[in-house]
């Protein structure tokens, strides 16, 4: 694990910290997910009030996956190559639209995910001013990792404690 990306911990079996409350959240936006692949939900978060969620999945009014297939499978693209092939946007990409689309500043901002955002996301969280990163699983996007340390973005890896 690069040493940028710091692990947060938390005892499951007591009332839930902020992170936690708004990664269960962010976990039910991932159900509404209608790629094939993976399951992605990203929620966007400011002072403790929820500003945009996204979901991984074809643009608004576009058939999904889960009706016409996968081109990326059909054709054997390896996970997290040939990202212009599929129909659908990512989870933090649908969330950052969102709050654009409805005039929502997430500048200062925090994005839950469960997964470590891939480069493109990587670009977008950059440049739409979002300051901290929140993630269930690592995904392994070695170039993401290293243009988030090029920032002030911090990056927080949570894995609750097991009993």
């Amino acid at each position: 694990m690069p040493e940028s990306i710091r692990i947060l911990t938390q005892d499951i079996s007591k009332r839930p910290d902020w992170d936690e409350y708004f990664l269960r959240i962010m976990a039910v936006v991932m159900q509404r997910a209608s790629c094939l692949k993976r399951k992605v939900g990203a929620l966007i978060v400011k002072d403790n009030r929820i500003l945009a969620s996204g979901y991984n999945g074809a643009p608004a009014g576009i058939d999904h996956c889960e009706k016409v297939g996968c081109l990326r499978k059909e054709l054997n693209v390896p996970s997290g190559q040939r990202h212009e092939l599929c129909r659908g946007l990512h989870a933090e990409q649908n969330a950052i639209v969102q709050a654009a689309v409805h005039g929502i500043a997430i500048k200062g901002a925090t994005i839950y995910c469960n997964f470590l955002p891939c480069i493109i996301c990587t670009k977008m969280i950059i440049n739409s001013g979002i300051k901290r990163v929140v993630f269930t699983g690592y995904y392994p996007d070695d170039l993401a990792v290293k243009m988030f340390t090029e920032t002030d973005i911090e990056l927080d890896l949570y894995q609750p404690e097991k009993k």
